[in-house]
């Protein structure tokens, strides 16, 4: 009975964080390039929403669940900057500071960080060639709407002697004040979960661990040692071995990317857990005999369910375009 709480727990999650990150729902903007997504400044969502999701993003740490949460890794060093104060014994870890750089910004926005750089680096005469007052321009639903980044900042040039004073404030408007409004009751939900001296033992890429799982390779051999089998005859169906076989071989064959677009399609994320490839059980079931139907996933047992296709092509075929056209439970 626990294993089902469990396995119907991490559905929740699953299905709860997709719907909250959604773009078309408008809390948080995406980047094109960098396939991270930030609390969106604009939203017409009110604060009690982002605390939710704090909370949401604190019980999955609680309770073991990996979430595909695309937040870029400089909000987790921001997340761990801004906790409760530490009250224990003296440790040797120190929290991180802060900060709003200009790398910061690169890990969200690329090619906006990259602009402003080659501002900062220009040889010429800065204020004839950018013609740049201490303004930023955004893009409110279609509205274009300019904020002066300092007092009277509509009549202040960006010039060669304060490029870099307007490149600090416009990083610090983007990735902090703009978005106070949506950070501060996200941090209160996180930390209403998370509190507590435990956490000052963490550095931000840990917490980012926790969350998001891990990003390194897959290592395919390990997870056929740890896999278990569902519904399989290998005494008295010999070929139910070849097919299992062919499985593995498919999923170790594959591209880095086809891999993880694989593990996504039978866990619900592209990432292990923290503790690694061992810790990741893959349920492997027989559907049945030979047919012209797609493999089918439940992304709550971390289960994959194959037919027993005559040859390793059709199983190819049927995997990946199941992989491709579907989702969680086999749903566009």
């Amino acid at each position: 009975m626990s294993d089902d709480f469990s396995r119907l727990r991490k559905e929740w999650f699953l299905l709860l964080v997709r719907e909250v990150f959604d773009p078309e729902h408008g809390m948080f903007v995406y980047d094109e390039d960098s396939r991270y997504c930030y609390f969106n400044p604009h939203t017409y969502e009110t604060s009690d929403q982002y605390f939710l999701v704090g909370v949401v993003l604190g019980l999955a740490i609680y309770n073991s669940t990996i979430l595909d949460v695309a937040l870029p890794p400089f909000a987790f060093r921001k997340l761990l900057a801004s906790a409760p104060k530490y009250t224990g014994p003296s440790i040797s870890l120190s929290r991180p500071s802060a900060t709003h750089t200009l790398s910061d910004l690169a890990e969200f926005r690329p090619a906006l960080a990259s602009g402003l750089q080659k501002l900062l680096d220009y040889d010429g005469d800065v204020e004839d060639t950018f013609c740049r007052d201490f303004v930023i321009e955004n893009d409110r639903y279609g509205q274009p709407v300019q904020v002066p980044l300092c007092p009277d900042g509509e009549g202040k040039a960006v010039t060669n002697n304060n490029r870099g004073e307007f490149v600090e404030l416009y990083v610090r408007y983007l990735l902090d004040t703009s978005v106070s409004r949506q950070f501060e009751p996200f941090k209160r939900g996180f930390f209403s979960v998370c509190g507590g001296n435990a956490l000052s033992l963490f550095r931000p890429e840990e917490i980012e661990l926790l969350i998001r799982g891990s990003d390194e390779g897959l290592d395919v051999a390990t997870l056929q040692a740890v896999a278990i089998y569902d519904g399989w005859k290998e005494t008295d169906r010999p070929e139910d071995g070849a097919v299992i076989a062919w499985f593995w071989e498919i999923f170790a064959e594959a591209t880095v990317r086809e891999q993880r677009a694989l593990l996504s399609f039978i866990t619900g994320s592209d990432r292990l857990p923290a503790m690694g490839a061992t810790s990741l059980i893959i349920k492997v079931s027989c559907l049945g005999d030979d047919t012209r139907r797609f493999p089918l996933a439940r992304t709550c047992f971390n289960m994959i369910g194959l037919y027993r296709y005559r040859t390793k092509q059709t199983m190819r075929s049927r995997i990946w375009t199941a992989v491709t056209e579907s989702e969680g439970f086999g749903l566009k």
